[in-house]
C-alpha cells in the first residue's frame, strides 16, 4: 500500500513540473570587453532590472563555483546565486536559488558581430512555480540585455579621454 502511494505521489509529482525558456538579445555599440567588464563585475547591478543589492565586496569578478547572495527588486527576497560556467568574453552561465520547486538558469553571451556587439540573455525557469514566477518577471526580464548593454556604452562613454574619438564616431569623422 505504501510503494503504491509513494508511486502514485511520484507520478504526479512529475506532471506538475514546467519548464519556460526566453531568449533577449540586444545589439550595443561597446565593445567586447566593456560588455563583459559590465557583465562580470558581480557588485555592480544598478544595470539589472531584477536585481537591487549583492552582498559581495566591490570589484569581485565572476569565476565559476562563485556562491553569493542577491537581493530581487520585485519581491525584497533574498536569493542565492551560483557561477556556472565563464568563458572569458564569451558566456556567463548561472543558476538562481530561490526557494524549492523554482529553478532559474540564466545564460549570457556576448559576441562581436558586424553591426556591432550582440549580448544575448537567455532564461529558463523551471518548477513547479514557474508559471507564477514568470508572469511577475518577464516585463523586467524582457529588458535586461537592453539595460547591460545601454550601461556598458555610459560606461565606454566615461573612460574616453578628452579630446579622442568616441566609439560612435566615424574613423573618416572629418
Amino acid at each position: 500500500m505504501f510503494h503504491w502511494c509513494s508511486q502514485c505521489f511520484h507520478n504526479r509529482k512529475h506532471r506538475l513540473q514546467y519548464s519556460l525558456a526566453r531568449t533577449y538579445e540586444a545589439l550595443s555599440s561597446a565593445s567586447v570587453d566593456d560588455l563583459w567588464k559590465q557583465l562580470v563585475d558581480v557588485a555592480d547591478v544598478s544595470w539589472h532590472p531584477l536585481l537591487a543589492s549583492v552582498d559581495v565586496p566591490k570589484g569581485l569578478v565572476a569565476k565559476p563555483g562563485l556562491i553569493y547572495s542577491a537581493v530581487t527588486r520585485l519581491i525584497p527576497i533574498p536569493i542565492h546565486i551560483f557561477v556556472e560556467r565563464v568563458n572569458p568574453n564569451e558566456l556567463l552561465s548561472i543558476r538562481v536559488l530561490v526557494m524549492p520547486g523554482f529553478e532559474e538558469q540564466v545564460t549570457y553571451q556576448v559576441k562581436s558581430t558586424l553591426c556591432g556587439t550582440c549580448v544575448t540573455y537567455s532564461v529558463t525557469l523551471r518548477g513547479w512555480l514557474s508559471p507564477l514566477i514568470w508572469s511577475l518577471m518577464r516585463p523586467f526580464a524582457a529588458r535586461v540585455a537592453s539595460r547591460l548593454a545601454a550601461a556598458a556604452e555610459q560606461a565606454a562613454l566615461q573612460t574616453v579621454p578628452k579630446g579622442s574619438k568616441s566609439a560612435s564616431q566615424s574613423c573618416l569623422g572629418f
